[in-house]
């Protein structure tokens, strides 16, 4: 008997039960669900609202254009389309003609090069994430730094639910405000302070 009179049982008689108790619980639920042998999380899987693709205005999924120098400055611009006119004021103001330019095979940016620009892409549908051009074993061309970003906005927005259209500019204009002067706490509260007096 322990202090209050109560049995004591060991931790690893303990940890044996939950453990029993949870697998023996997660075995019911899949037989319920008709899932028996599968592995994998149990319930409904989220759906994003709205059709399928890429995104439109119409839809009222925006698309976001985001351009980033690595280890530097992003820019964030919500598009009313997808189409090269769109994209083009935005990225010659914005990147130095001449640039080098890294993107995925999305046909929008075919047009790279005829703007100024030098241009190399990664293949997402043959499961091309980097690749090495030179065999220095360091892998130049990606798109990992703005898939790391947009990996931050998404986490970030995420508590922000059902944002307008009409706020969301806003929002991306604050993120990327924060990621630019790259400081956290009171320092961003004097960067900020600053940016407004000036």
């Amino acid at each position: 008997m322990g202090d209050r009179g109560l049995p004591t049982i060991e931790t690893r008689s303990l940890n044996r039960v939950v453990l029993l108790a949870r697998s023996h619980a997660l075995a019911l639920a899949q037989r319920a669900a008709g899932r028996s042998g599968q592995k994998g999380r149990l319930g409904r899987r989220r759906r994003l609202a709205g059709a399928p693709g890429r995104g439109t205005l119409e839809k009222d999924k925006p698309p976001i254009l985001g351009l980033i120098q690595r280890g530097d400055q992003v820019v964030l611009r919500m598009l009313a389309n997808v189409q090269q006119a769109t994209i083009k004021p935005i990225i010659t103001a914005a990147v130095t003609p001449g640039s080098l330019v890294h993107t995925d095979e999305y046909a929008i940016y075919a047009r790279l090069p005829a703007w100024g620009y030098r241009h190399k892409t990664v293949c997402h549908g043959r499961g091309e994430y980097a690749r090495d051009e030179d065999g220095d074993g360091f892998c130049e061309v990606h798109v990992n730094t703005m898939e790391g970003f947009w990996s931050l906005l998404r986490s970030w927005l995420r508590p922000h639910r059902d944002i307008s259209q009409n706020k969301l500019p806003l929002y991306l204009g604050f993120f990327q405000f924060v990621h630019n002067v790259r400081r956290r706490g009171k320092a961003l509260l004097g960067a900020l302070i600053t940016a407004l007096l000036s």
